[in-house]
This record gives structure tokens, C-alpha cells and sequence, in this order.
């Protein structure tokens, strides 16, 4: 249970908060594209109705109760379920039944490349699948591409992510100075926060979920409170916007704008294939 809690304390500073931080910012962006506000607020609901339902779906259905639930021994990102599939199937180029795999106990596995009686020995669906992607060298360099550009998908938010987020961070100091020197202030300090937080990466995962685990949990506890003030003191109906008949109607309306509102509202999901890596 020590173990657990220590691996949960630090996943909130590695993971959660980007995705906490990421629908906040989506959220105000969305309005960007020229949509404007009705006295029944339906724009409001709709918009919030489209960062709900993503939020809900991806990382909480999918990534939780059924990405999770495919790793390589307690490993996960696409390099590992493609390694994974490299050992139960002829899929890779070079040998997959290498004695370092079979030395490591923790591979709970009964054979090495699907001989004997492992995987092999099953004529359902798993069995046609492979023995379809060891006879075609075609699908195998799919698999592969596959891989690779999900790996680089995951480098790219791992980039731009972090560059969003402190950006718009920064963006508050609009509020305390003029207009004319936003451009001498966002830019340089959000290079220099970038610059001191990726340097801060060779020490490791672990003691950089340690550093912003207690931030993160403030944030997140700050945030709610005045998320609950302000449904409480402003608009307590905002609760309709659950409803997905909401997102619906406000592509209907809003039409070009509201499918451009949908590449901002993509964003509200960066950080749920950090959960699986």
C-alpha cells in the first residue's frame, strides 16, 4: 500500500495536472473563432458540453478502464505493446526470442514466440491474427510505421503541450501591464520557465513527481473551490451542459465555426496518453 500511495503522490505532479491545466485554456480559446454569445447562453453550454464529453470519454473510458489494462509487464506506451506483440509473434525483423527474455522472471509468459503450448495452441481469433501478421511482411512494416508515429505523436505533446500551458500561464500578466509590453514579457518568461523545467528533466521522473506533486494538489484544490463559487454565485444551471444534446446544437448553429472549435477543443485531452506511458 506504501508503494501504491508513493506511485499515486507522484503520478498527480507527472500526469494530472497537465490533464487538469489543459481543458482550462481550450475552454476560453474555443471563443476565439469569431462565435458569439446568446441571452439563453446555449454557446456556453455547448462548448463546455464539447470539453466534457472528451474529457469523460478518452481519459476516464478509454485510457482507465481499457488502455490501462494492456501493458508489457507493467510497462506501457506503443513501444511496449509493440515489444510485447515482438514476443508472442513474428512480427519484427530481428530475433524475438532473444535469451535475455527468457532469463527476466517477471515476463509472465509460458513460451517464447507462441510455440508449444502457448498462444499457438488456441485456434480463435487471437491465433488467426497472428499467424496472419507473421505471413505478411506488409502488415508488419504497418505495425511498425504504427508504432513510430504513435511514439511521435506522444514526443509532439510532450513538446507543445508544456509550451501551451505555460504560455497561457503567462498570458495572466495581461491583467497588471499594458498592452504594448505583452510582447517583451510573455514570450521571454515563458522561454525562461520552459528552458529551467525542461533542464530539471535528468533527475528523473520520480523526483520531478515529488516537486510538483504538492503544487499540482494546491492547484487542483484552488481551482475547484473557485470553480464551486462560481457555479454557486453565477450560474447554477451550468449543469445542463452534461447534456451532449448541448454539443450538438451548438454545431448546428454555429456550423463553421463550431467544427473550428473542435481542433481547440482536441487539446482538452492532451496529456491522457501520459497515463498509459
Amino acid at each position: 500500500w506504501r508503494t501504491v500511495l508513493t506511485l499515486a503522490y507522484q503520478s498527480l505532479g507527472v500526469v494530472y495536472g497537465d490533464l487538469s491545466i489543459s481543458p482550462l485554456y481550450v475552454f476560453r480559446s474555443t471563443f476565439g473563432e469569431g462565435i458569439g454569445h446568446s441571452n439563453t447562453n446555449e454557446e456556453i453550454f455547448g462548448v463546455l458540453s464539447l470539453v466534457f464529453w472528451p474529457v469523460t470519454l478518452v481519459p476516464l473510458v478509454k485510457y482507465v478502464f481499457i488502455v490501462l489494462k494492456a501493458d508489457d509487464n507493467g510497462e506501457g506506451g506503443t513501444f511496449a505493446l509493440y515489444s510485447l506483440l515482438c514476443r508472442h509473434a513474428k512480427v519484427n525483423s530481428l530475433p524475438n526470442c532473444q535469451l535475455a527474455d527468457e532469463e527476466l522472471s517477471e515476463y509472465k509468459k509460458d513460451s517464447c514466440g507462441g510455440g508449444g503450448s502457448g498462444v499457438s495452441s488456441d485456434r480463435g481469433f487471437a491465433f488467426r491474427l497472428k499467424s496472419t501478421l507473421e505471413k505478411r511482411k506488409v502488415l508488419q512494416k504497418i505495425l511498425l510505421i504504427l508504432a513510430l508515429i504513435g511514439t511521435c505523436m506522444v514526443i509532439g505533446d510532450g513538446v507543445i503541450t508544456p509550451a501551451l500551458s505555460v504560455f497561457s500561464a503567462i498570458s495572466g500578466f495581461e491583467l497588471s501591464m499594458s498592452k504594448e509590453n505583452h510582447a517583451y514579457v510573455e514570450v521571454p518568461v515563458a522561454c525562461i520557465i520552459l528552458v529551467g523545467l525542461f533542464a530539471l528533466q535528468h533527475y528523473g521522473t520520480h523526483r520531478i513527481g515529488f516537486l510538483f506533486a504538492p503544487i499540482v494538489i494546491i492547484w487542483l484544490f484552488c481551482i475547484s473551490a473557485i470553480g464551486l463559487y462560481n457555479i454557486f454565485f453565477w450560474n447554477p444551471q451550468i449543469y445542463r451542459a452534461l447534456c451532449p444534446i448541448y454539443a450538438l446544437r451548438f454545431i448546428r448553429k454555429t456550423q463553421t465555426g463550431g467544427w473550428m472549435a473542435l481542433s481547440g477543443v482536441l487539446l482538452s485531452i492532451t496529456g491522457s496518453e501520459a497515463m498509459f506511458a
